[in-house]
């Protein structure tokens, strides 16, 4: 691991009270965001005994015969919750579908929630499969790591300047999601191209990756080399994703990354993708344009922006998403 391009950057002063505690963290975090969009975080509250127990779960779920976990296929719903079978995901157009199989829950909404009545894109209930405890706990978690996303990007705000709580204030309905992820062992592949994770960028705001002991995570750096992200006991990755380089203006940037399957070895991983409120307005932030450096994109939302980059990877998510569409013309 190349420690300069890849820092390690303890974020406990994040949870003082005292702001001036904040500004060698957001300074670590800026200069990391500037040259490689990639680092580590240590000091962080999600204790190693929840890390256990998560992996006992997913890795119980993702044992269960395909015909189990297809109970909860992804590719039966339009909000992108559920199993997901190895080939439903192609991060890269130039290589063959993904060799994985997920696990993907959001914010659960019930059906008679006003957002699910009225069929608001990425508003939904979650599938989960009958595992004892699975819910639960999942569910905790998820909360659990949006506080943890909101406290990084406490960091990222006060390194670019703005109110500290800037980023935060958008996180009262997000539309996180917290994924499980199993790649199975590289020799039951039939096409050799097929990559564990095609070579891509997270679409999203910011990336919390925690990954198990055995490897395989690439990042790209500036010369085109691939680098490996070595796991880091007690840690987790962070990356920035496509939505934070249009909300900084390209300041920060999102960098390729991919996932090369184990050999003789499974690998689990366990990413959250920090998104914020559907109706967030993603565009240039103060300080990040001027004349000399007008605004690169025009103004979306965070939904929206979404749901762009979901049809463009989830053929099942196009269809779905056209049909529902459909329905309400």
């Amino acid at each position: 691991m190349n420690k300069t391009y890849l820092p390690i950057i303890d974020i406990s002063p994040l949870y003082s009270e005292n702001p001036q505690h904040w500004q060698s963290v957001a300074l670590a975090i800026d200069q990391a965001c500037r040259k490689s969009g990639f680092f580590y975080i240590t000091g962080h509250n999600i204790s190693p005994a929840r890390i256990k127990q998560l992996s006992h779960l997913y890795r119980q779920f993702f044992a269960l015969p395909l015909v189990e976990k297809l109970k909860i296929d992804i590719t039966k719903t339009v909000h992108h919750r559920g199993y997901g079978r190895i080939g439903t995901e192609q991060l890269d157009p130039n290589k063959p579908a993904d060799f994985k199989e997920t696990f993907d829950m959001g914010r659960h909404l019930a059906e008679n929630h006003v957002d699910v009545i009225n069929s608001k894109p990425l508003h939904g209930s979650n599938q989960y499969p009958d595992i004892e405890g699975f819910r639960e706990l999942v569910d905790t978690h998820y909360w659990d790591m949006i506080e943890l996303g909101k406290t990084i990007l406490r960091g990222l705000a006060v390194a670019l300047n703005i109110d500290p709580d800037y980023f935060s204030k958008s996180f009262s309905e997000p539309i996180s999601v917290l994924r499980f992820i199993h790649y199975p062992e590289v020799g039951l592949k039939r096409d050799s191209q097929q990559m564990g994770a095609g070579a891509h960028t997270d679409y999203g705001c910011i990336t919390i990756l925690h990954q198990d002991q055995v490897g395989g995570l690439q990042v790209q750096d500036k010369n085109q080399q691939w680098l490996d992200a070595t796991p880091i006991e007690n840690s987790f990755v962070i990356n920035i994703g496509d939505m934070m380089a249009r909300w900084s203006n390209d300041r920060y940037t999102s960098t390729p990354h991919r996932v090369v399957n184990p050999k003789g070895e499974q690998r689990y991983s366990m990413p959250f993708f920090v998104e914020p409120n559907f109706d967030t307005q993603i565009t240039a932030l103060p300080g990040c344009h001027s004349a000399d450096n007008p605004a690169k994109y025009a103004a979306t939302t965070a939904g929206e922006y979404l749901l762009s980059r979901f049809s463009a990877t989830y053929q099942y998510f196009a269809e779905n998403n056209a049909s529902e569409c459909h329905k309400l013309q």
